[in-house]
């Protein structure tokens, strides 16, 4: 082999092995909300601790980066857990179009989330909202228009007993909220939005607390798949929980195609597992996360990178 040719092949060894040639992955993400800073966390920390770069590859919501990472074109995708269901069912917003080659790689934060009304709207119950104004469509947030369906099926209630008033997105439900347009909306336990809401309706907000009966959580878990129901309790942050209030919890998950390598899944559970205190630094979003529970058993099958490093640290308990 000629001198020249041996320089080059020890030149580009010597490259590939210097931060600036680490291995590159992606991470399908929103534009904004709380699903964009999730992953944005999560890049940082990957990028930072794992000798792996992740970047987050952002597109026009979840629905459009489930079949990417299905396909093998994206590595790792992050959502709640009612949505990365869906998928791996082909059901609900993925009905028909079932995703097999998505496996979980770790359970993150919970998110609290409920139906919200004004104080003196005379609105105490999920049955009280029976002729009511309420949000419909969600075109630009799909996942609301399943969480709303739930909350009236808790009531005993369909769409034919309410009016329904379409909206976009969550923004703009908000918006028509305040505005007086509609008398319900859907926001999560202690977020910005409520405390907006709040100063800015006469007499403020509360949350309407769901009913516990067997019957009534059956048919609101059907509608709202791996969710459960959560008791609050009041205190400060947690604006319009004015007592002991039922609201539906789910959780947010990182997860990945199935054909990525267990060395790259390992390392990026790895580097979320041991910078807890990082991820939590990032935004309040991740309040609730913690490493002990990365593990969550969700029914679902999680990816053998991910399944090795828990069992490493004791928390894969199957």
């Amino acid at each position: 082999m000629k001198i020249a040719q041996i320089l080059t092949i020890v030149g580009i060894t010597a490259l590939a092995a210097t931060p600036g040639w680490a291995q590159t992955i992606g991470l399908g993400t929103t534009k904004g909300g709380a699903t964009a800073q999730v992953a944005n966390a999560i890049s940082k920390v990957v990028s930072a601790h794992s000798g792996i770069q992740m970047r987050t590859q952002v597109m026009g919501g979840t629905q459009k980066y489930i079949p990417v990472v299905n396909s093998g074109e994206l590595e790792f995708g992050v959502s709640n857990i009612m949505q990365y269901f869906m998928a791996t069912d082909g059901s609900g917003l993925s009905e028909g179009r079932k995703h097999d080659n998505l496996r979980l790689a770790a359970t993150m934060m919970t998110f609290r989330t409920g139906a919200i009304v004004a104080k003196n709207s005379g609105i105490n119950t999920i049955a009280d909202l029976k002729g009511k104004r309420v949000p419909s469509g969600f075109k630009g947030s799909p996942l609301f228009q399943f969480l709303m369906s739930a909350f009236l099926a808790n009531g005993g209630l369909t769409w034919d007993d309410v009016q329904k008033v379409p909206q976009i997105g969550l923004r703009q439900h908000w918006n028509a909220f305040k505005e007086g347009k509609i008398d319900v909306v859907v926001a999560a336990v202690g977020s910005g939005p409520i405390k907006d809401m709040n100063a800015k309706i006469k007499g403020g907000v509360k949350f309407l607390s769901l009913s516990a009966e067997p019957d009534a959580q059956k048919v609101t878990t059907k509608l709202a798949p791996k969710t459960e129901l959560r008791e609050v309790q009041p205190a400060k942050p947690f604006v319009g929980v004015l007592g002991p209030t039922n609201v539906l919890a789910f959780d947010y998950n990182l997860w990945v195609n199935k054909d990525v390598s267990d060395d790259i899944v390992y390392k990026v559970v790895k580097a979320m597992y041991e910078n807890e205190k990082e991820l939590k630094e990032s935004s309040p979003l991740w309040r609730s996360h913690s490493s002990k529970t990365m593990a969550r058993d969700q029914g679902l099958e999680y990816h053998p990178g991910a399944v090795k490093l828990y069992e490493e640290v004791g928390i894969w308990e199957r």
